[in-house]
């Protein structure tokens, strides 16, 4: 019985080694991170078990796997796994929820905190202008309105570290129940007020049909308050074409931004990636040195109690 990890990188499999090689399986873990996929469903189709971080499972790939039981991929977001094509093949899926609620929630406030204070470029404001403010926009936080897309693990946790800098929060989310907003004591508004109102707007959902560019030029226009945009959710939950129009029209004060449309980066996406009140970091506010460890930890006994008939609470189909 083979069990495959795809799409390899960190540092030690040293505890899926230990857990699968212990109970019967062979485990092999395919030694380059960027192989096509071509290459890689070659290198896989034996596997009862496949443990993955981008590689894209969709039918075609799943047509040429014999024995697949089930899929289990190395984090929260599974937009590169085809659900109902797993479905179809009676192949059972589960992702690895939780692991990062106190990463993520910490590095978008840190992408908020230097946001607000122009931190965008602070080597050039420490060369060439000592002791002057780099923008006469910096703003303070205590009077201000926090707006929330999403509160589930992540943002229900942003939140609670987040409402202590604010004089009020909003969030929007239609798959929580009031009592939700009220154990947060954030105020429940549609998406609509919610960037209307807002100073500053942080992005904690699912990319989804329904997501997919929920921040799109019609969008930034409802936007009364000049707000920060952050997102550590997913990149395409923000059309980077109608962020960039809102930067250069001044419709927004600003964007801290963990996740892109396109990862890894492109040439097009240099002018965003460059905007003066743009900060940027590579896709890593799911990483601490524990997350990091929970997270392959969770990830390899998820599919290990697929593949024996155990129930998984991250189970997806």
């Amino acid at each position: 019985m083979e069990v495959v990890i795809l799409d390899s990188g960190y540092k030690s499999y040293d505890f899926e080694k230990e857990l699968f090689e212990k109970n019967g399986f062979t485990l092999k873990i395919h030694p380059d991170f960027k192989k096509a996929p071509s290459e890689k469903r070659i290198f896989v189709k034996n596997a009862v078990g496949i443990l993955v971080r981008h590689t894209k499972i969709d039918e075609a790939f799943l047509s040429e796997m014999k024995n697949l039981k089930a899929v289990v991929r190395y984090g929260v977001g599974y937009d590169n796994i085809d659900i109902e094509a797993c479905s179809k093949y009676g192949i059972r899926v589960a992702n690895v929820q939780g692991y990062a609620n106190q990463s993520v929630s910490d590095h978008a406030i840190a992408l908020m905190l230097s946001c607000s204070r122009a931190m965008w470029n602070t080597k050039s404001q420490l060369l060439q202008a000592f002791g002057t403010p780099p923008a006469p926009d910096i703003i303070e936080l205590h009077d201000k309105i926090l707006g929330i897309l999403g509160i589930g693990r992540i943002g229900s946790e942003f939140c609670r570290k987040a409402s202590h800098f604010f004089h009020q929060v909003l969030a929007c989310d239609p798959y929580k129940p009031e009592s939700h907003f009220n154990q947060l004591s954030a105020q429940r508004v549609d998406l609509a007020e919610l960037l209307e109102k807002s100073d500053v707007i942080s992005l904690h959902c699912n990319l989804t049909n329904e997501t997919k560019h929920l921040l799109s030029d019609e969008r930034f226009l409802l936007m009364n308050k000049r707000p920060i945009i952050i997102n550590t959710s997913r990149g395409e939950v923000i059309s980077e074409e109608a962020l960039l129009n809102a930067l250069n029209s001044g419709k927004i004060h600003s964007a801290g931004l963990d996740v892109y449309e396109n990862e890894p980066l492109t040439d097009k996406q240099s002018k965003l990636v460059n905007f003066p009140r743009v900060i940027c970091t590579g896709h890593y506010a799911w990483y601490s040195d524990k997350a990091s460890l929970e997270l392959q930890r969770r990830a390899a006994l998820n599919l290990f109690n697929l593949l024996t008939g155990k129930s998984v609470e991250d189970c997806l189909n």
